[in-house]
């Protein structure tokens, strides 16, 4: 097979190698613009991962690129004049330049033609009689660009700015540096690749990188400044250029990865061309060898060639995509530098090391032990504890709301049942709610309780409009405050235009066959056009309302709830004022955002002049409604500050919902704690995180690090009611209140070594 290859970095020098040979008959060529000692960048670094798939994809080259690496365990981090190393992270560093001299010898021993100084304008017109054509011509590809019709590429500029140089200064580890001047919050990333030499990547935000002035400086004037900047960590030594420049990240990916021409040439890209990953996770040259090894097997097998394409990319998709999401989360972590460090430096540090999602908690702890213990015991000391008895992982340290005490950080999210009769609840509720208080959470919520009658989602949802509601509420609230160390909470809500529907197994969001009650919404806008139009509230509806939730949080406090949570999300009634989508006003309640949050906040006043004082009163908040046209992360910043300013003790933080079209522009683990990280640090302000949290790991990852105050799991809850004490079993915590008839089964102190 006649392959050309264009690019000459080390995903397109790798794939020519494993290419050739697995079929030494292969007629191989590539083609690089640039000059065999030329190139750009510094070192690059690979994981103890990478470096197996090198040796058993080729033992040649793999012992002489490992001969030439730099290897080091330990993370280091520099911020605010103090130190901390992280050890036990496996990382291997190499000049770019000496990793690409192997790849070339190695190529021509096997003899793979290399031709450098040749610039491809049009690959298919100018080598268009191969069998395939590898693009391997990095994140400007151009072959890429040429054919965006075949491969429907999307591309995603960072906000950041960063410049990519080198220094003789020596690092001993993966060295991080966070450094503030009157400019702004500058941030570097540093590391070895050979004996001589590191890498020395500085990046900071846009608008600090023109307050200094960077964007209007020479070359030598703003490496003058950056010298200068971190003449500390540079310990005399200067900063080294090779075409340097202030550029921001861009993110490539492709709908498709392959296609063949008309005359039976096959096209495929690999690498850069096809995918990047921020620099933080320092994976652009593993992605493209792994992508190297992926394609050399997919072409070893008996398929078609235009099939084998396809199992290549069907094979390194999900992988990529995976990293490309770590990468995400790792890239703005990073761009939001100015924010991390107001916290306290060790918790940035932790933060820092757990920004991916690839680290929790418990894997830390298997890496660097003595790192986790310095994290928890800055948290428990924080959170209160003076030292005497055993040091509480984070989720088990409590958390003051108001006058009400948690004795710990995990909550039961709530979780609509529709077991209620006519909005009473009943045996069901107390069995199901009893349970998880028993399970150990600090705080239980109740199910979306509504206002009124017509306020319920379905014919089986919980309400507190009336007395006989407030006495089937408070037997459970009495059991959980007798048999448990819990507290209890209720969260009220109105369904709006999502009301009037059958239960969850019946038909989520289908309307009742029969016996549907008239709905009311900011607009009449149906939630889809099989729903009832709702009527548009006047100003007496909104009264009527108001009052309700008024009175609602009367009867909470005559039940004996100790936490409240007014519910303004998920395209329920007060959510569908907030968002622009579903208020259509022209009224003082519409049109703008002040205008549109004018009435949920109304909401919010009667409710908290309501609720006593010494109780915890939370809001359930939309970060976001995920479509063009609708609430914003920037909305939400301005409500939480108005929910802060009024009285609000705790932002329980959601997405999405507002209409069947709003979906997540993300789905995993932990999926919306950005959110509440968003809010809390921002605003300053108690945040509860939701969605996608799992395991006690993530509990005390997210806790750990600042992203919020509590972590509310909904279906891990439904599973395992004793989820907490669970986790208390699996962390060795001993302390805490426990039930009595349980302590057999209770954890036991470890004893002294």
């Amino acid at each position: 097979m006649k392959i050309v290859v264009v690019g000459g970095g080390p995903g397109g020098l790798y794939s020519a190698i494993l290419l050739k040979t697995r079929q030494p008959e292969h007629d191989i060529t590539v083609l690089e613009r640039n000059g065999p000692a030329d190139t750009f960048g510094w070192g690059v670094v690979f994981s103890d991962e990478t470096l197996e798939g090198l040796d058993a994809a080729d033992e040649t080259s793999s012992q002489r690129i490992t001969e030439s690496f730099a290897y080091w365990s330990a993370i280091d981090n520099f911020v605010a004049g103090e130190h901390f190393r992280c050890d036990g992270h496996g990382f291997a560093g190499i000049a770019r330049k000496k990793l690409l001299a192997i790849l070339q010898e190695r190529c021509r021993e096997l003899g793979v033609e290399l031709k450098f100084h040749v610039e491809v304008e049009d690959a298919l017109a100018e080598h268009g009689d191969c069998d395939l054509l590898i693009a391997a011509d990095g994140v400007n590809s151009r072959i890429r660009s040429q054919h965006e019709e075949r491969f429907r590429p999307s591309l995603r500029e960072g906000q950041a700015r960063y410049t990519w140089l080198g220094t003789r200064r020596h690092f001993d580890a993966f060295t991080f540096v966070f450094k503030e001047n009157e400019h702004g919050v500058f941030q570097v990333h540093a590391y070895a690749f050979d004996d001589e030499t590191s890498t020395f990547i500085i990046e900071t935000d846009d608008a600090t990188w023109r307050r200094a002035g960077l964007d209007t400086m020479s070359e030598e004037e703003w490496v003058g400044y950056c010298e200068r900047l971190f003449a500390e960590e540079l310990d005399g030594h200067s900063l080294l250029t090779n075409k340097s420049e202030w550029i921001r990240f861009r993110e490539v990916k492709n709908e498709s990865w392959s296609f063949a021409t008309e005359s039976g040439t096959q096209v495929v890209l690999i690498g850069d061309a096809a995918h990047t990953a921020h620099f933080s996770i320092g994976s652009g040259t593993k992605l493209a060898i792994e992508d190297a090894i992926a394609l050399a097997d997919a072409l070893e097998s008996d398929e078609p060639l235009a099939d084998a394409l396809r199992s290549y990319e069907n094979a390194r998709r999900l992988v990529v995509e995976k990293t490309q999401g770590a990468a995400l989360h790792s890239q703005n972590w990073f761009e939001q530098t100015a924010r991390h460090v107001q916290r306290r430096p060790l918790q940035l540090t932790y933060s820092l090391m757990s920004r991916s999602k690839k680290l929790t908690h418990e894997n830390l702890r298997l890496r660097d032990p003595g790192f986790v213990d310095r994290v928890d015991e800055d948290f428990a000391r924080c959170a209160g504890w003076d030292g005497d008895g055993p040091l509480p992982p984070p989720m088990f340290c409590p958390l003051r709301l108001a006058d009400v005490e948690l004795v710990n950080r995990v909550v039961v999210s709530p979780m609509c049942t529709y077991m209620a009769e006519d909005g009473l609840v009943t045996d069901w509720h107390l069995v199901h709610l009893g349970s998880r208080a028993l399970g150990g959470a600090g705080l239980v919520m109740t199910e979306m309780t509504d206002v009124t009658e017509d306020g319920r989602i379905s014919p089986g949802c919980a309400g507190l409009y009336t007395d006989e509601q407030v006495a089937a509420w408070a037997r459970i609230v009495d059991f959980i405050h007798d048999q448990s160390s819990a507290k209890i909470g209720i969260q009220l809500a109105h369904a709006g235009r999502k009301g009037s529907t059958r239960r969850l197994w019946e038909g989520i969001d289908r309307p009742l066959p029969d016996g549907n009650w008239p709905l009311i919404a900011p607009s009449p806008i149906p939630w889809t056009d099989e729903n009832q139009v709702p009527r548009e509230m006047t100003r007496q509806d909104m009264v009527a309302v108001r009052d309700a939730f008024a009175a609602a949080t009367k009867r909470a406090e005559q039940a004996g709830f100790d936490h409240l949570e007014l519910h303004l999300a998920h395209g329920y009634l007060l959510a569908s004022f907030l968002s622009p989508l579903t208020n259509q006003r022209s009224d003082e309640h519409g049109g703008s955002l002040e205008n549109r949050m004018r009435y949920p906040l109304e909401v919010f006043e009667a409710v908290r002049e309501a609720w006593p004082s010494g109780a915890s009163l939370a809001v359930r908040m939309p970060a976001t409604d995920w479509l063009e046209g609708g609430w914003t992360t920037d909305d939400a910043l301005v409500l939480a500050a108005a929910l802060a300013e009024r009285g609000c003790d705790l932002l329980d933080v959601s997405a999405g919902q507002t209409t069947p079209e709003s979906h997540p522009a993300f789905y995993g683990r932990m999926f919306l704690t950005p959110f509440a990280e968003l809010l809390r640090n921002e605003v300053g302000i108690k945040t509860m995180a939701v969605g996608g949290i799992t395991s006690p790991g993530q509990v005390n990852t997210i806790l750990a690090a600042g992203r919020a105050d509590l972590c509310a799991l909904a279906r891990e809850h439904l599973r395992d009611p004793a989820f907490t004490q669970r986790a208390a079993a699996e962390l060795g915590w001993s302390g805490g209140p426990w039930p009595a008839p349980y302590s057999t089964v209770r954890p036991r102190p470890t004893p002294p070594v």
